[in-house]
């Protein structure tokens, strides 16, 4: 066993190399109350999942945008994530995550 003998380091090494194989590098674009909350309209992402993208986004922008995106709506490369577990929306390199938040008026 080799390196899983010494405590998993060389399982753990692999393990973290293949998911950086598999993360995708991509754009979020923040709308409206969103871009005001985060600050800017748009910063890239490196990860796997939507869940993962919204996650660094909390990380980097506590505080309003956290609140904010409890009630937005995405679009993945133009697709609607609709009710889908953001877990299992996976990201595609170089693409785009929109963040709607709900707009007044229609």
């Amino acid at each position: 066993m080799g390196g899983l003998a010494r405590g998993g380091t060389s399982l753990t090494v692999f393990m973290t190399t293949e998911l950086r194989k598999q993360m995708a590098k991509g754009t979020v674009r923040y709308w409206a109350a969103a871009k005001a909350a985060a600050g800017t309209a748009e910063e890239p992402y490196d990860a796997i999942t939507l869940a993962e993208a919204l996650d660094a986004a909390r990380e980097r922008h506590p505080g309003e945008l956290v609140r904010v995106l409890r009630r937005c709506s995405f679009l993945v490369d133009g697709d609607p994530v609709g009710t889908r577990v953001h877990e299992t929306v996976r990201l595609a390199e170089g693409g785009t995550v929109e963040v709607l938040p709900p707009f007044a008026g229609g």
